[in-house]
């Protein structure tokens, strides 16, 4: 027992005593710098195969009615001006299967890369289309739409929306960005046969 208390005194003697004090050699390291953010620029944007300029476009007149038909985009195409993106000519087609709505703007006012700046404050990723740049969009806390971007030509951009036309369960946004995908990618291939 007197062992067991000696341990017990000397095990509490030795946290008190006072060691060497600490030398810059003996402390850690600071902590690294927190990572820088990294932001894509133009020389990391993919480049297109060529430019594919929209001017003179009609944006109800990209898809064709075969593509429309597979794409379940049923109802006939409505055009506008999209003030949003310079005056943009825009068109909305509406599947009444799925409820949705795809929408083609064909902005004459600005190169694709500007989703890439900090100021756009979207969730982006960069692939391509038919060769040429496609940046999926997702604005944060809007879920019922998704957009792709497609670089076409100096100065202009083929935006291309999937949105939730009011469903009443609403429509994931991964299924929306799918939808997107699937606009985009055929209205570029139309693109490529008329120009």
């Amino acid at each position: 027992m007197r062992i067991t208390a000696l341990l017990v005194v000397a095990v509490a003697l030795a946290g008190c005593t006072a060691g060497p004090a600490p030398s810059s050699l003996d402390s850690p390291p600071p902590s690294p710098p927190p990572p820088a953010t990294t932001t894509h620029s133009q020389m990391d944007f993919p480049q297109r195969p060529r430019a594919v300029p929209l001017d003179n476009l009609d944006p109800c007149a990209i898809l064709t009615p075969e593509q429309r038909t597979s794409l379940s985009l049923d109802n006939p195409p409505s055009a506008y001006v999209e003030t949003s993106f310079g005056g943009a000519k825009a068109c909305t087609i509406r599947s009444t299967t799925s409820g949705n709505v795809a929408r083609l703007a064909l902005v004459l006012v600005s190169g694709a890369d500007v989703w890439l700046s900090e100021n756009a404050q979207v969730d982006y990723t960069v692939s391509s289309i038919e060769g040429f740049p496609a940046i999926t969009v997702r604005t944060p806390d809007v879920n019922d739409v998704c957009n792709v971007e497609i670089d076409v030509a100096d100065g202009q951009f083929l935006d291309v929306m999937f949105r939730d036309g009011g469903n009443s369960t609403a429509v994931q946004q991964d299924h929306l960005c799918l939808g997107a995908q699937r606009v985009a990618e055929a209205a570029m291939a139309s693109l490529l046969q008329k120009r």
